[in-house]
């Protein structure tokens, strides 16, 4: 009766451990790959659960922060590359966005121009020329 406790948080740390193995994304697992760490967990018990919240498992805690919801918008950003949150300004794909986006907006308001400019005419032609029924 003395061992049930014991037993049961070991039983529910090493299942714990498994799942977050598990579900973890590929990319994100450090140290070894993830089919190596499952097997760290299966063979090792214990002491490879403990391995893996030491040394394998992603930083979950970073990206929950910044996920939740903590600070404005432009400072969510977290680059996978840093591992830490940036200003949008110290971020080069944020300044990246930042040029395309000015540059679509730009082409948008010079095919506008263009667009009013060929319609002017149009409408010119239509006046100089009222009865040429020629069709396209």
């Amino acid at each position: 009766m003395r061992y049930i406790i014991p037993v049961t948080v070991v039983v529910v740390l090493f299942v714990y451990g498994l799942i977050d193995c598990i579900r973890s994304e590929q990319r994100d697992v450090r140290t070894f790959p993830k089919a190596a760490w499952v097997l760290i967990i299966v063979l090792l018990n214990v002491i490879g659960v403990i391995l893996w919240f030491l040394f394998g498992r992603p930083q979950y805690a970073e990206t929950a922060s910044v996920s939740r919801g903590g600070g404005s918008p432009r400072s969510r950003h977290v680059p996978s590359s840093y591992g830490r949150s940036t200003a949008p300004d110290d971020d080069p794909e944020f300044l990246r966005n930042l040029a395309l986006n000015r540059a679509q907006k730009l082409e948008a308001e010079r095919l506008r121009k263009l667009k009013a400019e060929l319609d002017a005419r149009e409408a010119k032609l239509r006046e100089e020329h009222p009865n040429d029924d020629t069709k396209k």
